[in-house]
């Protein structure tokens, strides 16, 4: 146990009795206990493993690699459409951790074993992502916004993707666009 990730654990108005379960059954698998991102994070040699995370509905162990893990229980959830390598084993009660206490230390154990072995995810490239129509409308009148975009970190680029690509509404894209151009002229990624 790591002292400076105790105050996680002391502070959780809701889910702690499942938190100090999960934190005993991660630390019975021989991993490091770190604070990342204001959340527990379990390391094997510097490598990210698994993290506790609360959300209000349930709280969840994070596999940094889940995509790569067998789950032969059929317990793993992408978070997400836009999640491409982590997978989630989410709990609503003390119970469930209990009952599942071997299978979550065997889906540990196999994480462990994928750093080791030194897989790696394949992430899907940016030029794969698809570009909103709105958005390449834009790209293709301004010649200035298309050099800025294109300009930037991949990440940045994948970032406004999915940030315009999210709205079912055009006329919320094209909102989101509109509000977005003079940073991406700026050279600044979505959260800069």
């Amino acid at each position: 146990m790591n002292p400076k990730v105790d105050f996680y654990f002391s502070k959780a108005e809701k889910w702690q009795e499942e938190l100090e379960q999960l934190r005993m059954v991660v630390l019975d698998c021989g991993l490091t206990e770190e604070l990342k991102w204001r959340v527990p994070c379990y390391t094997f040699q510097n490598s990210n493993i698994v993290l506790i995370h609360v959300f209000k509905e349930y709280c969840a162990l994070l596999f940094f690699k889940g995509t790569l893990l067998n789950d032969p229980n059929g317990i793993l959830i992408q978070q997400t459409e836009n999640v491409q390598a982590a997978r989630q084993i989410r709990f609503t009660g003390i119970q469930e951790i209990v009952k599942m206490k071997s299978i979550l230390k065997a889906y540990i154990y196999e994480a462990i074993e994928v750093e080791k072995s030194g897989l790696e995810v394949n992430f899907k490239k940016t030029a794969e992502f698809e570009i909103p129509e709105e958005f390449q409308k834009e790209l293709d009148k301004t010649p200035a916004l298309r050099t800025a975009f294109e300009a930037l970190t991949p990440g940045r680029q994948r970032g406004y993707i999915l940030y315009f690509s999210a709205p079912k509404q055009s006329k919320t894209r094209d909102s989101r666009i509109e509000k977005s151009m003079q940073q991406i002229l700026e050279g600044k990624g979505l959260n800069d």
